[in-house]
């Protein structure tokens, strides 16, 4: 069974930074992508952006595009999404997501707050 365990969420004031890590419990080099989605109250879950298991960039949502990045560190077996100039809409928990073509995993979610 594959786990998947965000953190580096946190209260963060406007046009601050964070840094959301997800380690996976096994070869993340398996997925054939993974993901980071969001989902705020009273909203559904959006994916945010997605990376492939070459490194790829093949997702960046609009309202995120030239401020969050997703990366990888295949060594470490961890996702990464950098998130600068964060703005209030960001608030929400994001999760961790990891494709294996008929497998999807979920990490248990990690809370950001962008308020002042």
């Amino acid at each position: 069974q594959v786990q998947l365990v965000e953190s580096g969420g946190g209260l963060v004031q406007p046009g601050g930074s964070l840094r959301l890590s997800c380690a996976a419990s096994g070869s993340i080099l398996s997925f054939n992508t993974m993901g980071w989605y969001r989902q705020a109250p009273g909203n559904e879950r959006e994916l945010v952006a997605r990376i492939t298991w070459v490194g790829n960039t093949d997702y960046v949502a609009d309202s995120v595009k030239g401020r969050f990045a997703i990366s990888r560190d295949n060594a470490k077996n961890t996702v990464y999404l950098q998130m600068n100039s964060l703005k209030p809409e960001d608030t929400a928990v994001y999760y961790c997501n990891a494709d294996k073509g008929s497998l999807t995993y979920w990490g248990q979610g990690t809370q950001v707050t962008v308020s002042s």
